[in-house]
């Protein structure tokens, strides 16, 4: 790593060859290689083996463009998504960016009224949810501008069933600028008040992943467990996102559990486990660690929080396989 001096400014020069600045569509670069992976399992539902292959991803994906575009809704446009980490979470978020809309992820864990104020703020006027959550979404839908919820799994008469969206349907020709077109509206806290919308462009996150592709070196043979939130920015693109694009297999799981998450590593030969240092704690003292097999692992990273070095190197020692981290802002 080269430092610089330029006059009281220190350039940091990365170690690592210039990039190749992407400038298509978020959903067009992460599905480059759908076609050539069509057979091959691109999202897993962890509890349940339910598979979606790379070439189903793509027809979904197309299809819910379709009948998004169909309503009326694209350029312009926010859909709010309120759900855990299931397959199809995948193809409510690249069906509405194929359409042109913009994407606003919601933590299934906010009161009514801080759903309700994100919805509003960021404009949505679609939500997709879960049958589970479906309380939270009818009382936040009624105090904000959301005209319909799209539900995955029962519903009532005041929801549309997912599999509606899916039917056949031609997917819009929508031309926008990457660099300047908003991709996705992902709410942070902050330090203080309500949580901020953060305006991401398609560039912004097709640059991050070539960056942050060159450290993670994600290839087709990985496995990855999809155990951090795909609301937040770190699971929206190191782990959904950066799998897609370089056609790894992802094992979704709804929520945190040890024990679930050591029999899916396990089960499913999990290469690259992304996650937060409260989890990589649990790696390296649990007692229960023993009783699994972790030997498929080849890759801990830790972000979202610091990771002391102590800690990493416990981990690594304990499981046999690299332990890094890095840092990024929303």
């Amino acid at each position: 790593m080269k430092r610089l001096t330029e006059g009281t400014m220190v350039v940091v020069i990365s170690p690592h060859p210039d990039i190749e600045v992407p400038s298509i569509p978020l959903t067009d670069y992460v599905m480059s290689d759908a076609d050539a992976l069509s057979e091959k399992p691109a999202f897993v539902d962890g509890p349940s083996g339910r598979t979606i292959t790379f070439g189903q991803l793509k027809n979904q994906i197309a299809n819910m463009a379709g009948n998004l575009a169909a309503r009326g809704l694209g350029p312009g446009d926010v859909a709010g998504i309120l759900a855990p980490n299931v397959p199809e979470y995948v193809v409510m978020f690249h069906g509405s960016i194929k359409a042109g809309m913009t994407v606003t992820t919601v933590n299934p864990t906010y009161t009514v009224n801080e759903i309700v104020h994100q919805l509003n703020d960021a404009g949505a006027r679609i939500l997709f949810t879960v049958s589970s959550f479906m309380p939270q979404a009818l009382a936040a839908a009624t105090e904000s501008g959301i005209e319909e919820i799209v539900v995955l799994g029962e519903t009532g008469e005041s929801a549309t069933p997912y599999s509606e969206l899916l039917v056949d349907a031609e997917p819009p020709i929508v031309e926008f600028d990457p660099a300047t077109h908003m991709a996705v509206l992902p709410y942070s806290s902050g330090t203080t008040g309500l949580s901020k919308g953060v305006m991401l462009t398609h560039q912004n996150l097709t640059v991050n992943l070539a960056q942050a592709s060159v450290p993670l070196e994600i290839s087709s043979d990985d496995v990855l467990i999809g155990v951090l939130p795909f609301f937040h920015i770190y699971g929206m693109i190191v782990i959904m996102n950066m799998a897609m694009l370089h056609g790894a297999t992802v094992v979704t799981m709804p929520r945190f559990d040890l024990v679930e998450f050591l029999e899916l590593v396990q089960k499913y030969r999990v290469s690259v486990a992304l996650l937060v240092p409260p989890i990589i704690l649990a790696l390296a003292n649990h007692p229960i660690i023993d009783q699994y097999d972790t030997t498929s692992l080849r890759l801990v990273f830790s972000g979202a929080a610091p990771l002391g070095s102590d800690l990493a190197d416990a981990c690594a020692d304990r499981i046999q396989c690299d332990v890094t981290q890095g840092y990024g802002l929303t």
